[in-house]
Formats: structure tokens, C-alpha cells, sequence
């Protein structure tokens, strides 16, 4: 499958803070774009999240239902493991905590899936305790589709790989499932700051 890039420019970070993990670049105002596939093109009124586990769908949301949940607006830096990263970037939207709820004890993982078939593997603990979110908005405005609108998954603290875009399901999982980068030789956990680029790093 080709990745397609649109924007994606190297740059020089002047930032003089402990922001930047080893191997970063700080891609200043730009936002590049990095896809596997096209970019889908979801109408709201057929967008709807749902939340499941091996065998059942526990919870769902149309977009209105997604809407009226429990808001939060974050500040934060991404990663992207191409080596570019972005400071002080502004997203609204809902809290994992809040969309999964009290999980099934034997939950350990959960698997993203999206539109246009991308999957991404996270364990439990790297998604929970305000550390994930599904977010809707960026600087303000709803987020564009080249950047995963409607919504996409928000997990700053690993590689951004691991933020899925268009993301519509959450599956819950007793164990670990690599999703689409991860069967192709990314690493499955993706810490920035430990280099978790490929796997055998």
C-alpha cells in the first residue's frame, strides 16, 4: 500500500527545552500528512463509534450521541515516527475513560479499527487514566479529514501511528493483537523517547 505524503518538509528544531525526543525534528507551523490509502469521506449522519468485546457490541454512539458526551480540550505535543514533531498542538473531545467505562476485568488490550480498514494495537493501561482521547476538534475548528476527521484517536505519548485516524471501533481483547504498521515491522509499542520506531528497537 503507498503512503501518501502531502506537506511533509524536514526541518531544524530551535527549541531549547527537554520537549524534543532523540531523533525529532521540530516541524514548527506545518502539519504533515502521512497515510496508508485514501482518505475517507464519512458523512456524519452515518458516523457512529462503537465499543466491543470478542464476541458482542457493548456500547455505541451516533455522532450526536459522541457530541453530547462529557468534553475535554487538551494541549499537547505529537511524535510522528517519520522523525517530525509538533508542539502545543490543541484537540477537543471525549476521554477513553469515559468511552470505555468499567471494562471486563479480563481486558489487557484494545485493537483501533478504522475506515478504510486500519488497525492499531494499544495495551489498556497506555489508554486509560486520562492518558487517550477521541477527539473531534483541532485549533478550534472540527478536524479535517486529511487528518482524520470526523474523528481519530488522541495517544500523545506514543509515536502518532498509534493515533489511529477514522477510527470507528474499539475492540477489547485478554491479549495482544498487532494491528496494520505492526505486522509490517513497526514496533508494538512505540515510546518516542525510547526510540520504539521498529520492532527490535
Amino acid at each position: 500500500m503507498t503512503v501518501l505524503s502531502r506537506g511533509f518538509r524536514r526541518g531544524r528544531s530551535d527549541r531549547a527545552d527537554d520537549r524534543l525526543p532523540p531523533g525529532q525534528y521540530d516541524v514548527g507551523d506545518a502539519f504533515p500528512v502521512l497515510s496508508a490509502g485514501p482518505t475517507p469521506q464519512t458523512r456524519l449522519e452515518r458516523w457512529d463509534f462503537s465499543v466491543h468485546d470478542q464476541t458482542d457490541e457493548l456500547r455505541r454512539w451516533t455522532w450526536d450521541e459522541f457530541r453530547a458526551l462529557p468534553r475535554e480540550a487538551v494541549s499537547v505535543d505529537i511524535h510522528c515516527v517519520t522523525t517530525w514533531s509538533k508542539f502545543d498542538t490543541r484537540w477537543e473531545g471525549v476521554s477513553l475513560d469515559t468511552l470505555l467505562g468499567d471494562v471486563p476485568g479480563t481486558t489487557r488490550y484494545i485493537l483501533a479499527a478504522s475506515d478504510g480498514g486500519y488497525t492499531t494495537n494499544l495495551p489498556l493501561d497506555e489508554v486509560t487514566a486520562g492518558r487517550a482521547w477521541l477527539v473531534d476538534t483541532y485549533e478550534g475548528q472540527p478536524l479535517a479529514p486529511e487528518h482524520g476527521g470526523p474523528a481519530r484517536l488522541l495517544v500523545p505519548h506514543l509515536y502518532f501511528w498509534k493515533s489511529a485516524k477514522w477510527v470507528r471501533r474499539l475492540t477489547l481483547l485478554p491479549y495482544d493483537e498487532p494491528g496494520f504498521w505492526e505486522t509490517f515491522g513497526y514496533h508494538n509499542h512505540g515510546d518516542p523517547w525510547r526510540e520504539e520506531r521498529y520492532s527490535g528497537d
